[in-house]
């Protein structure tokens, strides 16, 4: 299977309130509708979501280009798309 690229689900990061402890899961092939979390579309690819737990509260910038290089947080890789 030749590598797939994930949809771009908007280029720009998602912030998102945190809760410390708290587990999230980022989705990687930009399918999802419940954005930018994982809610099962990635189904059938080779993708699969990255957790991410909070160290502590506040907020959290999760890539929404899904081409960070530090997946699930952004990097600024959207302005280079």
């Amino acid at each position: 299977m030749a590598d797939e690229t994930p949809i771009i689900a908007q280029k720009s990061p998602y912030a998102i309130d945190v809760a410390a402890g708290k587990s999230y899961f980022w989705c990687a092939c930009g399918q999802s509708k419940n954005q930018p979390f994982c809610d099962g579309s990635h189904k059938g690819t080779e993708f699969s979501p990255v957790k991410y737990t909070a160290e502590k509260d506040g907020k959290a910038f999760f890539c929404g280009c899904k081409h960070s290089a530090r997946a699930p947080l952004c990097d600024g890789s959207h302005s280079k798309l």
